[in-house]
């Protein structure tokens, strides 16, 4: 079988040639090692090879359709991250705690000392809102939560989708260990993506968004709608995203 490869949570289209960088840099220690990686990253779901009655768990069952089905220009994460070709990809601790960790291997950790708010393999997420909207808070070197309560109460909250730990659940567990819940809010708009939740702020549609840290520096630096908003807030420091493999694959290489 034809390996695959993607690199889909940062991967937005003013940096795709910084990620393919990235890809071939980490190519290079695949080929090196023996292991003959793709030269291309997978972008949509025709980029993957099919799986013909659908992609199966190690019991048998049916755990994802086969991609040959799907819309063939986007891109399905659940199908990718279930794929029996994967060899890598990056994926969040959120889909992993919901089942995804059955089906694959965790071969590294992403990095983000070269981001406010991270810490070697560790991150928080940005508590956005529009300027005037609180004070501007810097990430804390220590790395706990910083929650302006008062503020966010009976505010709207954009989030990207209900198994993002960096978009929902990570704020849902800092405020429940201050004997908070997302009951504060007075409504959670889902927006599919961390992008679509800053343009969401920013457009008046909810007031705050939780952003991981990767997330908001490619927004302050490339979607305009960041302009208008500031970090009032961050969640508590968590491991970041985990870089994974199908479980099937037996390679004695990691990253």
């Amino acid at each position: 079988m034809t390996w695959i490869a993607a690199l889909p949570m940062y991967d937005w289209p003013e940096v795709r040639s910084d990620v393919d960088r990235s890809w071939e840099t980490m190519r290079a220690r695949f080929i090196a090692n023996g292991v003959d990686a793709p030269e291309h990253l997978v972008r949509r779901n025709a980029d993957m090879p099919p799986v013909p009655g659908g992609i199966r768990g190690e019991d048998g069952s049916i755990i994802a359709p086969d991609p040959a089905t799907l819309d063939p220009d986007a891109l399905d994460l659940d199908v990718l991250w279930r794929h029996p070709a994967l060899l890598f990809s990056a994926t969040c601790w959120g889909p992993m705690e919901l089942g995804l960790q059955d089906h694959v291997q965790v071969i590294g950790q992403s990095p983000y000392d070269d981001v406010a708010g991270g810490s070697g393999i560790f991150y928080s997420s940005a508590i956005v809102g529009r300027r005037g909207e609180g004070a501007s808070v810097m990430a804390p070197e220590t790395g706990e939560p910083i929650l302006p309560i008062s503020l966010l109460r009976e505010r709207k909250l954009a989030f990207n989708e209900h198994r993002s730990m960096s978009g929902h659940l990570a704020l849902k567990r800092d405020l429940e260990a201050m004997g908070e819940s997302l009951e504060l809010f007075s409504e959670l708009v889902e927006t599919g993506a961390h992008r679509a939740s800053v343009t969401a702020v920013a457009r008046g549609e909810a007031d705050f968004a939780a952003i991981d840290c990767r997330s908001w520096m490619l927004a302050e630096r490339h979607e305009p709608a960041a302009r208008d908003l500031h970090v009032v807030g961050w969640t508590g420091r968590r491991k970041g995203l985990p870089f994974i493999r199908a479980r099937n694959i037996h390679l004695d290489f990691l990253m």
